[in-house]
């Protein structure tokens, strides 16, 4: 039976209730119905997104550098945006991509953090446990076909060995002493691979930062969705350090001399 008295056809004045209906309710559709009208529904591509994470292995440990910036599609929006987050105290995770999935990532590792100190047995999560853990989960996450839209850098140190990695929303992986996410796979990656390939414990500290401020440098000046203040992590045997964020020393007289640029009419 039809419980509503404003399907019953009968008329209706809208100045007096007979019907004691008020507040007058929207009119239900019996209708047919599409199947899949109210299904679940996926996020289709990402929204607030930061751009490119950089990471080298060095002699003393592992270096990883991101910017500071998640843009609204190409509008630079919030500029103080921490990328790179520690987890424990061997591992830095550092995450291009969709940022509402990284603070998801976040209070992820964050419980499993709680978890497993309060199992108090004596263990500790590593970089190698971390890598695995959010390998499964972006895999998991992906046949579902509901993925986390993020490219991670997963580097650590512990008991002595370095340890950088990568994994993105399909759950692939692979290891490399250079690494970088986003634009800089295509930028800085083959920078970073004539700087440090081969070297990599004969690096010094200051010699990886110079590096990677050198590729972050480059990064501000080709990519669109880049900023000139980042941050840079130090994963060591002395533990972990995240650097408060830097300002870039850049310049654009070079430009000047770019066909097409500014005023220049040949």
């Amino acid at each position: 039976m039809d419980h509503f008295p404003t399907n019953w056809g009968r008329p209706r004045n809208d100045a007096f209730d007979a019907y004691a209906t008020y507040p007058i309710h929207q009119r239900p559709y019996n209708g047919p119905k599409d199947t899949f009208a109210d299904g679940v529904q996926r996020t289709q591509q990402p929204i607030v997104t930061g751009t490119s994470v950089l990471a080298i292995k060095y002699k003393d440990g592992v270096m990883m550098a991101a910017d500071n910036l998640a843009s609204y599609g190409s509008l630079a929006r919030f500029k103080d945006v921490q990328r790179l987050h520690p987890v424990g105290n061997y591992t830095v995770i550092g995450a291009g991509g969709d940022m509402s999935d990284f603070q998801y990532i976040q209070y992820l590792l964050e419980e499993l953090s709680i978890n497993e100190v309060s199992a108090q047995d004596g263990h500790e999560l590593g970089p190698v446990e971390i890598h695995e853990y959010m390998s499964q989960l972006m895999y998991a996450r992906r046949s579902k076909i509901n993925p986390l839209w993020n490219s991670l850098l997963i580097g650590g140190f512990k008991d002595g060995k370095r340890f950088l990695s990568y994994v993105d929303l399909l759950g692939t992986t692979y290891s490399a002493s250079t690494l970088a996410t986003g634009y800089g796979a295509f930028i800085a990656q083959p920078l970073l691979r004539k700087a440090v390939e081969g070297r990599e414990d004969v690096i010094t500290e200051e010699e990886a930062r110079k590096i990677l401020e050198d590729s972050m440098r480059v990064l501000f000046y080709r990519d669109a969705r880049s900023l000139n203040k980042f941050q840079i992590a130090t994963i060591s045997g002395a533990g972990v350090s995240i650097s408060d964020s830097t300002q870039l020393e850049t310049a654009w007289s070079f430009a000047e001399n770019i066909r097409g640029y500014g005023a220049q009419t040949q």
